[in-house]
C-alpha cells in the first residue's frame, strides 16, 4: 500500500526516461513509480494538486545557513546611501549592548551605495566604547572600530578601519565564537527561508573556520538541529580548508593533512553530511579583491589572493590526496589559473577521476580556461543572480571585453562541463526561480544584458537546480530527478516555469515544498 499518491499534476521529472508524468506514488518517503505504475495501488492519503506543475526540490549547491539567519536578526545599514544614515543605524545597534566592550555586529554594508568606504573614525563617533565591526555584504570584508584595530597585531593591513579578506578574518577571531544555540537558531530561520522557496537541499559552504565560519565547533550546531528534530531540510557541510591540520599517520593511509578523527567527504546520512573540503584563492568581485589577472577597469590593482599561491597550492593538492571532494573558491581568472593549475597537479598525483571537484563562483572564466575544465572534470557552481542584483557594476570593471565571461551559462554546457545553480545567499536573493530567470535572459535588474550569448534555456537552467545539484553534492542517487527509488523531495509551483514567457519565471508561486513525501512549511513542521 502507497502512502501517498499525488495526482492530477504536470511533474517534470528531470529523467529522460520517464520525463513527464500526472500521477507519482509515495512509500516511507521514497518516490515508488509514476503513472499507470501507481494508479491502481491502494493508498492511504490521495492528494490532488489541480492541475500544479512539480519539479524535484531545487538544490541550493553553496549557501551560507548561518550567516544568513544571523543577518536577518542584525542591525543593517541597508540600503542606507548616506554616511550619516549608516551611523544611525550603528548606534541604534550600540544601544542595545549595554556593557562597556561588548561586540556589536552590524550587517549590510556595502561601500558602492555610499561611493567610499567608511572609516575607523566615523565608527567611533557613535561606538560609545563597544567593539564595532559592520560586515560587508561580500562576506569578503568589513569595516571596525579604533577599539577592534588596536586589538589587532601590527601587521594586519587595513585602509582606515576596512579589513579585506584575512584581515577580516584576524578581526573575527578577536571575539569569542557564536554559542551553539545562536548558531542553530540563525540556522533553522534561514532554512525555513529555503523551504519557502521550494529548496530542499543545501550546501552550507564553509564551517568551523575560514571566512565565515562561526565556530571551531560550528557542526555541533547542526548535530543540535538534528537532534531536537527542528533541522528542517537536507544540509551538506563543507569543511573550511584551514579546519585540516597535520596528523600522525601512516604514510600509506594518504592523509599529509586531516580533520580530527580522519573524517572527510561522505560521512553522514540523508539529513546531514559531511561534503566537499571549502578553499578560498581569492576575493570577491563586490569587494573588488576577485584575483584579476588585468586591472579592474578604471583601478590600478587586480585584486587579491588569500595567500601565496604555493600555499594555496599545497592545501588543494593535500585535500585531494587526503581523498576529500573540493570546493575551490575562485572568483577572478587569476584565481581560477591557480585553482585548475592545483587541481592538474594532485590528478597526476594521484589520479582520482570519480572526485567531483568544484570551482565555486567561477566569477571570470576566460575562454581559454574552458577546456580545462572540462579535461579535469571539475563543475562550474555559479550564482547567477548575482549578475540579476550587481550585474550592471560588474560589467562596469570589468569592461567590454571581460564582462561577457561573467558568470557563463552556455559556455560551460557547450564544453561538456557540469554547471550547477547556487545562491551564495545572503550575499543576495537566494530563490531558485529568479535565478532560472537570469540564467535563460541574462538581464540585469535594470533590464541590462550580461553576457547574452551565455543564455541558456529553461530546460537547461531547471537541471542545474536539480540533476546538476545532485551530482555536485554527489546526491545523484538519491536526489536531483523524480525517478523511482530516489527520495520523494518536491517543489509544486503554480505555472510551468517552460511555458510562461521568461519575465515571469521569478513570480512563479511556489505553492508547496515537499520532503520525504510529507509537506513541509515555513513555519515548522513537516
Amino acid at each position: 500500500m502507497l502512502c501517498t499518491r499525488l495526482t492530477n499534476a504536470n511533474f517534470l521529472t528531470m529523467d529522460p526516461v520517464h520525463p513527464v508524468a500526472h500521477d507519482l506514488g509515495i512509500w516511507r518517503g521514497r518516490i515508488v513509480g509514476l503513472d499507470e505504475a501507481v494508479t491502481s495501488l491502494p493508498t492511504r492519503e490521495v492528494i490532488d494538486l489541480q492541475g500544479a506543475t512539480v519539479l524535484p526540490g531545487f538544490i541550493d549547491s553553496h549557501v551560507h545557513l548561518a550567516w544568513t539567519g544571523l543577518k536577518q536578526s542584525a542591525p543593517s545599514v541597508a540600503p542606507c546611501e548616506r554616511v550619516e544614515d549608516v551611523l544611525a543605524v550603528v548606534a541604534e545597534g550600540v544601544s542595545r549592548h549595554s556593557a562597556n566592550g561588548a561586540w556589536v555586529d552590524v550587517m549590510g554594508y556595502d561601500q558602492r551605495a555610499l561611493g567610499r568606504h567608511l572609516t575607523a573614525a566615523e565608527l567611533d563617533t557613535v561606538s560609545r566604547g563597544r567593539k564595532v565591526l559592520l560586515m560587508h555584504d561580500s562576506g569578503h570584508g568589513c569595516v571596525v572600530n579604533s577599539a577592534v584595530l588596536r586589538l589587532l597585531p601590527a601587521h594586519v593591513p587595513h585602509q582606515e578601519g576596512f579589513l579585506a579578506e584575512s584581515a577580516m578574518t584576524a578581526a573575527r577571531r578577536l571575539r569569542l565564537p557564536y554559542a551553539q544555540a545562536e548558531i542553530a537558531d540563525a540556522v533553522e530561520r534561514a532554512a525555513r527561508t529555503c523551504l519557502a522557496e521550494g529548496v530542499t537541499a543545501v550546501a552550507e559552504a564553509g564551517i568551523g573556520g575560514g571566512l565565515l565560519g562561526h565556530s571551531p565547533v560550528e557542526l555541533g550546531a547542526y548535530q543540535l538541529l538534528r537532534d531536537q528534530g527542528r533541522l528542517p531540510l537536507r544540509v551538506q557541510l563543507m569543511a573550511a580548508g584551514d579546519t585540516l591540520g597535520p596528523r600522525d599517520t601512516h604514510r600509506e593511509d594518504g592523509f599529509p593533512r586531516a580533520l580530527d578523527l580522519g573524517m572527510r567527504t561522505g560521512f553522514g546520512d540523508d539529513w546531514l553530511s559531511l561534503g566537499a573540503l571549502k578553499i578560498y584563492t581569492d576575493g570577491g568581485m563586490m569587494a573588488r579583491t576577485a584575483a584579476l589577472t588585468a586591472p579592474y577597469t578604471g583601478m590600478d590593482h587586480t585584486g587579491q589572493l588569500q595567500d601565496d599561491p604555493e600555499v594555496l597550492t599545497r592545501l588543494i593538492v593535500d585535500g585531494h590526496l587526503a581523498g576529500w571532494q573540493l570546493a575551490v573558491h575562485a572568483i577572478g581568472d587569476r584565481a581560477a589559473d591557480l585553482a585548475l593549475d592545483a587541481l592538474e597537479r594532485a590528478q597526476r598525483l594521484r589520479p582520482r577521476p570519480q572526485a567531483r571537484h568544484r570551482i565555486e563562483h567561477a566569477g571570470l572564466i576566460r575562454p581559454d580556461q574552458l577546456p580545462r575544465f572540462a579535461r579535469l572534470g571539475v563543475s562550474a557552481v555559479v550564482q547567477p543572480t548575482f549578475l540579476y542584483s550587481f550585474g550592471d557594476d560588474y560589467a562596469q570593471v570589468m569592461g567590454a571585453q571581460r564582462a561577457p565571461w561573467m558568470y557563463r551559462g552556455r559556455g560551460f554546457l557547450d564544453h561538456g562541463v557540469t554547471l550547477v545553480g547556487s545562491s551564495d545567499r545572503p550575499v543576495t536573493d537566494g530563490a531558485p526561480l529568479r535565478a532560472v530567470q537570469f540564467m535563460v535572459e541574462r538581464a540585469s535588474a535594470s533590464g541590462r544584458l550580461i553576457g547574452p550569448d551565455e543564455a541558456i534555456t529553461v530546460e537547461e537552467a531547471l537541471r542545474a537546480y536539480t540533476v546538476a545539484g545532485a551530482y555536485a553534492c554527489r546526491w545523484d542517487d538519491s536526489a536531483g530527478s523524480l525517478t523511482p527509488g530516489k527520495r520523494a523531495d518536491l517543489v509544486v509551483l503554480g505555472d510551468d516555469p517552460r511555458r510562461v514567457e521568461p519575465a515571469r519565471i521569478g513570480g512563479i508561486e511556489v505553492v508547496a515544498t515537499f520532503i520525504d513525501g510529507r509537506e513541509a512549511t515555513e513555519e515548522g513542521k513537516l
